[in-house]
């Protein structure tokens, strides 16, 4: 997460994706709380249960004994989502490209290619095992 944000509420979850409903209140509580447009509602939605799905499935492999970290950020103008695993990470620099011809038939894939759609910013750090996630308000 880029300086300048306040840390405003932070979840630390299971790998387990019932622990998605979780994130979904927290997300619920958020926006209401900092006024988000209804219309950007869906968006922050899908980018952020996206990323915690991520972290559960692919980062932390669904051992249980592994969690997800979720804080979210708050400054003037936007706010911010940031999730983290306890995976090795990945190449995030190297992603195939999900409307690539040989890509656009694969039943996975899109997952990053929705989260960068769908927010104004999204930004691996480390071994790409914390993403965060900005929007505007």
């Amino acid at each position: 997460m880029k300086e300048g944000f306040t840390i405003i509420e932070h979840l630390k979850l299971p790998s387990d994706y019932a622990a998605v409903a979780d994130v979904e209140v927290l997300i619920d509580k958020v926006c209401s709380s900092l006024g988000v447009q209804e219309d950007a509602y869906g968006n922050v939605l899908i980018a952020v249960t996206e990323a915690v799905n991520n972290a559960i499935q692919h980062g932390n492999e669904l051992k249980s004994d592994l969690y997800v970290d979720v804080a979210v950020g708050d400054k003037e103008s936007e706010f911010c989502f940031r999730i983290k695993d306890e995976g090795v990470g990945f190449d995030f620099l190297g992603l195939p490209d999900p409307t690539a011809p040989e890509n656009i038939l694969k039943e996975n894939g899109r997952g990053i290619f929705l989260m960068r759609n769908l927010a104004d910013e999204v930004e691996f750090e480390g071994s790409g095992n914390s993403v965060s996630i900005y929007f505007s308000k």
